[in-house]
């Protein structure tokens, strides 16, 4: 529940705090006192939209504090959890509204963004009144209400879950149909491309093991190109060997003749033609070392160029030939594989359908039977109400084929205002005194369900008086058993029957510079003042006193 406010710099008011308690609390005053001041403030605490105007005049900001205590497990604190707010005790909201129109939205003194501030005030409070049409306006918040008067949590789980797996698997097989249909259209090209990569059968690091080879071969084919030149010098047709030995048998052969010089010559072509016969077996040995096989280096580069070629054309490295025919054989396996597994969606996904729909149509039948119950508590309602010739009715249009997460109904509030009349929506049918009292019937009849902690109702009892105020008051009275009431009212009935009471008042401040408006608890010799005060007028007379000791007697305060 609301456990303080505090205002600062807010219109007409410089400095307010209010403590308040549960039950029912009205705050009373004269037209123009300032309620709908201290409204607006609050409605600024709880998100909504800011306003410059709204700061007092001469002030550069102001300020708005409302203190709550949920109970364990409320929304707000899960909300609050979500955006990371530490909460320790009360969860406390502050606006800043700056002159210049900019805001700044605080939780527990941390920063956030208005919308979060907004998402946590809507669970804390409702604000309804003549002119306040935010309970009503949205169709989901009458189907909500109708769902929560039901009690139809659970069913609303299963439908949300069962369309949640629908929507999953739609998802997937629309996935899987676009991959598919890709695969399809790419079939050919995958079958050649897979054949011609399954026929190269590329390796890993097979590119740089050809191309180290192919150097190596290229060095030797040059080597041996030079090896058979000295090789052919050495022991072909042009081999100085034979020449060089028939020099040295015809210088033997003169040897006798003159052996002093012949010798030594003899002696050194000899050596000369072992030196050469050496020369020639070291050249052999080293051409059959070399085994240099042409044939073997046309093999390597073709290999190689082949490899390279089908890199070039698939765009891709060497080396990553091999995972790229793994992938065009997966490609393929796939396609197979995705043609069973579309007909396995398919089957899948007609059953979630199949599970969806069964959901959604126990939670429409569920609907209908709450709804039918929600419309007779309502016009119970009604009469004392001063709607004794209106009827409520839940308008429920149902959409089989188009289910959502809250299945498959539109819900709307119709009223009939006058018998005979056409029925038509609420918020199009009722006048701003008949939608408050409306939305009141409709907060009694779901009591503590689908109820903020804290319900503010303002003048809601305008232009009703004598039993029907006093049926307003005793309503509220009921709902403040289940939840926190503020009432903004001009009925002493109304009044009469609050727990707690706050006059609102106009002052001149500043030694009568300006005016500024305060808010007083009031005991009860004041609180019967009032309510005299709101009897009889200006004039505050004793039968007005008297009158006002009667109601005051017959309500709780």
């Amino acid at each position: 529940m609301l456990a303080q406010l505090s205002i600062r710099d807010i219109v007409l008011i410089d400095r307010l705090d209010l403590r308040l308690d549960g039950g029912l609390t009205v705050l009373t005053g004269e037209t123009g006192a300032g309620k709908s001041i201290l409204l607006d403030a609050f409605a600024l605490a709880l998100g909504s939209r800011g306003d410059g105007s709204l700061v007092r005049a001469g002030q550069a900001s102001g300020q708005v504090t409302a203190a709550f205590d949920p109970p364990g497990g409320h929304a707000s604190l899960a909300i609050a959890a979500r955006n990371d707010i530490a909460i320790d005790g009360d969860l406390i909201l502050r606006r800043v509204q700056m002159a210049d129109g900019r805001t700044r939205a605080f939780v527990n003194d941390q920063p956030v963004s208005v919308q979060t501030l907004r998402d946590i005030g809507a669970t804390l409070v409702e604000i309804h009144g003549q002119h306040d049409d935010r309970a009503l306006v949205d169709g989901a918040m009458h189907r909500a209400l109708v769902d929560s008067f039901g009690g139809l949590g659970g069913p609303l789980a299963d439908t949300r879950e069962a369309h949640a797996a629908w929507r999953a698997t739609e998802t997937e097989l629309a996935a899987e149909q676009a991959r598919v249909a890709r695969a399809r259209a790419d079939a050919d090209y995958l079958r050649h491309a897979h054949a011609e990569l399954s026929k190269l059968s590329p390796r890993p690091g097979e590119e740089e093991a050809l191309a180290t080879a192919r150097t190596a071969m290229m060095q030797a084919e040059k080597v041996t190109g030079e090896l058979r030149e000295a090789h052919d010098s050495l022991s072909g047709d042009h081999s100085p060997i034979a020449g060089l030995s028939s020099l040295m048998r015809r210088l033997e052969r003169r040897a006798a003749q003159a052996p002093a010089l012949i010798e030594p010559p003899v002696k050194a072509l000899d050596a000369a033609i072992e030196a050469l016969e050496l020369a020639a077996q070291s050249v052999e040995s080293a051409l059959r070392d070399a085994r240099f096989d042409p044939r073997e280096l046309e093999r390597v580069e073709e290999r190689l160029f082949a490899l390279r070629g089908a890199a070039r054309k698939y765009s891709t490295g060497v080396d990553d030939l091999p995972a790229l025919a793994d992938k065009f054989a997966a490609d393929l396996a796939a396609l197979d594989a995705g043609e069973a597994r579309l007909k396995a969606l398919d089957k899948a996904l007609a059953a979630a359908r199949q599970k969806l729909d069964k959901a959604a149509a126990a939670l429409s039948a569920a609907r209908r039977k709450a709804a039918t119950t929600l419309d007779k508590t309502v016009n119970a309602e009604l009469p004392p109400l001063k709607l004794e010739r209106a009827t409520f009715t839940t308008q429920i249009d149902s959409d089989p084929a188009n289910p959502g997460p809250d299945g498959i109904d539109r819900v709307e509030f119709f009223v009939q205002t006058n018998p005979g009349a056409r029925p038509g929506p609420l918020m199009k049918v009722a006048s701003g005194g008949e939608l408050a009292r409306f939305m009141l019937a409709l907060k009694v009849a779901l009591a503590d369900r689908g109820t903020a902690p804290t319900l503010v109702f303002d003048e809601i009892d305008t232009g009703v008086g004598g039993a029907v105020a006093d049926a307003i008051g005793r309503r509220l009275e009921r709902l403040s058993g289940r939840a926190q009431v503020l009432a903004v009212t001009h009925a002493p009935q109304v009044a009469a029957r609050a727990a707690g009471h706050f006059r609102i008042a106009k002052d001149l401040a500043d030694k009568g510079k300006r005016v500024a408006t305060r808010v007083d608890p009031l005991p009860p010799d004041a609180r019967k003042e009032e309510i005299a005060r709101m009897l009889s007028g200006a004039t505050i007379t004793d039968e007005a006193r008297a009158a006002a000791g009667k109601l005051l007697a017959g309500g709780v305060g």
